[in-house]
């Protein structure tokens, strides 16, 4: 079953078209990541599938079931403009909020007690929001989310205001969430945390998708047939019907290494039969596109330059 299915939305705010019949697929179970640049449509999705604001036309559906308010408590939204209660104490704010979800006083106390020990933050019951780090905030807000165990969870921006120990943290816990049934939709402008966790992805830039798939899927169909070497000696040649030299650097001495690229149907031990006679090769592999690489790709030829080069900087 699919965990989510938005089909054909559209959003119009007065003359500026948010989200432009826009339609993704999201399987069960799994880390699905939500991309694209400020102002391109994701935040508005995510707004429609938490029931925020309506879609003009299209429709969303839940585990097989057209989106109704009852939903709200199988999804947790983490959004990325915080919003936790300054002045509160964490554990009274994680009881109110997860009674707001439905839990009992007692199921959600058990819970809190659970969740706070998982951050060794036991200690932060009695703690003002207002003087906690906004790192610390995070791990709260991050608690408020998931202590409901939604089967569906919006995590936009998780990782905003951690140090890389508590990144690694809440990565693991995320795909905890993940082993234990729950789907995560994953908004974000990293690439490299598309590449380590995701595992389908959509791309929406100015209000359309532009491009959804499993993430293996989409860098195999990527992928240009390019192998990346290193060898002693930098003067040979190969086939020019076959083969084209795209660059080469020197490491150390007489160590270069060299990116070369094979016309369509020579395959990776093919090239390594062409090079053993002419070259000392040290290592071979074949230079597989990142996520990072194919959205650049695509940005430059939608004609965003702008994107492409906020996605070249992180």
């Amino acid at each position: 079953m699919n965990a989510l299915i938005a089909n054909d939305i559209t959003k119009i705010y007065s003359e500026h078209t948010a989200l432009d019949h826009v339609s993704i697929t999201i399987p069960e179970q799994t880390i699905f990541g939500l991309l694209g640049p400020n102002g391109a449509g994701k935040t508005t999705l995510i707004r429609i599938i938490n029931q925020i604001i309506n879609a003009d036309s299209g429709e969303v559906l839940i585990f097989g079931e057209k989106l109704r308010a009852n939903h709200v408590e199988i999804i947790g939204y983490l959004p990325e403009e915080r919003g936790l209660y300054k002045k509160m104490k964490v554990g009274d704010q994680l009881l109110y909020l997860a009674q707001l979800k439905g839990l009992s006083r007692h199921d959600a106390m058990a819970r809190i007690k659970v969740w706070l020990e998982k951050f060794e933050i036991k200690d932060w019951w009695h703690k003002k929001v207002e003087d906690l780090s906004k790192g610390m905030a995070q791990k709260v807000q991050f608690i408020s989310t998931v202590l409901h165990e939604p089967k569906l969870i919006i995590l936009d921006e998780p990782f905003s205001g951690f140090d890389p120990v508590n990144a690694q943290l809440i990565t693991e816990k995320i795909l905890e969430l993940k082993a234990n049934g729950s789907t995560i939709i994953f908004s974000t402008h990293r690439m490299e945390t598309v590449e380590s966790l995701c595992d389908h992805i959509a791309l929406i830039n100015k209000s359309k998708k532009i491009l959804e798939g499993a993430k293996k899927q989409v860098k195999e169909s990527y992928r240009s047939n390019t192998f990346l070497i290193e060898h002693r000696g930098n003067h040979f040649t190969l086939p020019a019907e076959k083969y084209e030299i795209k660059s080469q650097t020197k490491i150390e001495e007489d160590l270069f290494s060299t990116t070369i690229k094979a016309v369509d149907g020579i395959k990776g031990n093919q090239v390594i039969r062409d090079l053993v006679d002419i070259t000392e090769l040290y290592s071979f592999q074949e230079k597989l596109p990142t996520m990072a690489d194919i959205f650049i790709g695509l940005i430059k030829a939608d004609g965003d330059e702008a994107l492409r080069k906020h996605l070249q900087e992180v």
